[in-house]
């Protein structure tokens, strides 16, 4: 029985270890530049949206045809 709960207990401690290693592995290179002082730039969601949205405006604002009354006035000219 010793020797079975031995057996649970450091595979399931094999499988803990190797989850660790493998998360920390995906982003070694980011915390090794993060230790050396690297620091990175900050991510600005709302300021590229806030750009997006400006983007998409100014195409809506292009798109739309003049009102009448500024035909008139364009043809009477």
């Amino acid at each position: 029985m010793l020797v079975l709960s031995f057996m649970v207990f450091a595979g399931a401690f094999a499988v803990a270890g190797l989850m660790i290693v493998s998360s920390i592995a995906l982003q070694w290179d980011r915390i090794i530049r993060l230790a050396l002082g690297n620091v990175e730039p900050a991510f600005q969601p709302l300021r590229t949206l806030a750009v997006a949205e400006r983007r998409i405006a100014v195409r809506r604002w292009a798109s739309t045809t003049a009102p009448s009354s500024a035909r008139r006035w364009n043809a009477a000219a």
